[in-house]
């Protein structure tokens, strides 16, 4: 597995506790992290992922909400709901990060994680998240 979708799948992990059992979980990250892994980069790119994305978590609800006709974030899956943020993280503030990548892993993540639906719902919404956040140069990439 690549470094990079290791921790995308860490950082998901994270998330979804942080979702689920509130936000004192981010003062474990790092020894969740390190109970996964102990190669540095993974950890660094996952961290940074999850505070990224939680810190931002106000806009990164508000551009998804935007998006998704018919389906309140609080109605989400709660996998499918944190892959999004993840995702929308990466499409609005990572520049270094092409948005198909973006993208792409999150379906991954996905099938992988999610049900056999949620492939083809987490692409609708980050397709249309895409074309908000990213400029116009970086939505082709």
């Amino acid at each position: 597995m690549r470094k990079r979708t290791q921790s995308r799948e860490l950082a998901l992990q994270i998330l979804y506790q942080v979702d689920v059992r509130g936000p004192e979980v981010l003062d474990e990250i790092d020894d969740l992290l390190r109970e996964q892994t102990q190669d540095a980069e993974v950890i660094q790119f996952a961290r940074g992922i999850v505070v990224g994305t939680w810190e931002h978590r106000a806009q990164i609800d508000e551009s998804i909400a935007a998006v998704a006709t018919n389906w309140d974030l609080p109605r989400m899956a709660v996998v499918d709901r944190n892959i999004l943020r993840l995702a929308t993280y990466e499409l609005c503030f990572c520049d270094d990060i092409p948005p198909l990548v973006s993208i792409n892993e999150a379906i991954e993540m996905a099938k992988k994680f999610s049900t056999k639906n949620s492939g083809p719902f987490v692409n609708g919404i980050l397709d249309n998240v895409r074309l908000r956040c990213a400029p116009p140069a970086k939505q082709k990439k």
